[in-house]
């Protein structure tokens, strides 16, 4: 009998895994026509390491590109000068079946872009736009599963937004406590795999005990990152279903992710790392 049960196991873990299904994307993303790193207010950032603005450029371009190539639609903010950040536009809104919740920034440096952000989304017709009462740092803080809306809390977004979330999309909202300094935005430490089955990842290690606790309870089956993979910022992805653009380096994490039958695609943005963002930050998803 223990023979038997030895085989079916040993048979079992090398059926291959199937394909995921991807599904086509809106995205919204910025230009770092004006990227430069001036002033702190994450621990990625060092005014005193330069920017290689048209390697910056570059590198962005080829994350649009791939965007496109897989099929999704990519819209574009125009990028301001005098704001430098704008090429991080997850963080400016997040959008739920057509619906709008906008950002408020925690740092004076970042607060005009909210504005932008609204104003673009009631220029192409969104009639569903609120402009929140507390501080929110769009889907830096905001991931968006199946059946929650994980939020996260710590360092920008005030644990007050996620009540207003709860209201404005009617959606269940989990608060999540996040405790790592270099884990300051919940994107940078959990990405959402598959929203319709409530698949995702995330690094323990940037959560509070308690935090972890209701993630293992929520989502027994995710894929845990280990430290290195979440130090290259590995989990600031996005997955379509299938494809899974991560930071080139997160290397722990490709097998992982085809065990499951995804495809990673490594994307290298070192130079718009150190403004303390990658892949995710990039790109806010339209979503309705």
């Amino acid at each position: 009998m223990a023979l038997t049960h030895n085989v079916v196991r040993t048979i079992a873990r090398e059926e291959p895994t199937l394909p995921r299904e991807a599904s086509p994307r809106r995205y919204l993303m910025c230009p770092p026509a004006h990227f430069r790193v001036t002033y702190s207010i994450n621990p990625w950032m060092d005014p005193a390491k330069p920017v290689d603005l048209p390697l910056a450029l570059a590198q962005w371009e080829d994350l649009r590109d791939r965007y496109l190539a897989l099929g999704h639609s990519v819209s574009l903010l125009e990028p301001r000068p005098e704001l430098p950040d704008m090429v991080f536009a997850a963080n400016g809104a997040t959008v739920i079946d057509g619906r709008v919740l906008g950002a408020r920034f925690a740092y004076e440096e970042r607060v005009r872009e909210a504005e932008i952000h609204l104003e673009w989304f009631r220029s192409r017709g969104y009639a569903d736009v609120r402009e929140p009462a507390h501080i929110n740092e769009g889907e830096g803080d905001f991931a968006v599963t199946g059946s929650y809306v994980l939020a996260g809390r710590g360092f920008r977004s005030s644990p007050l937004s996620h009540s207003e979330a709860q209201e404005f999309f009617g959606r269940p909202v989990i608060g999540l406590d996040l405790v790592d300094p270099r884990y300051y935005h919940l994107d940078t430490a959990l990405c959402v795999l598959d929203e319709a089955a409530d698949e995702i990842m995330y690094y323990p290690g940037a959560f509070s005990p308690g935090s972890r606790a209701v993630l293992a309870r929520l989502f027994p089956g995710a894929l845990i990152a280990a430290e290195e993979d979440a130090a290259a910022l590995g989990l600031n992805a996005v997955s379509d279903g299938r494809h899974v653009l991560l930071p080139q380096a997160a290397v722990g994490l490709y097998e992982p992710l085809r065990e499951r039958g995804f495809e990673p695609i490594g994307i290298d943005l070192g130079e718009l790392l150190k403004g303390g963002g990658s892949v995710k930050c990039c790109t806010q998803e339209l979503r309705g």
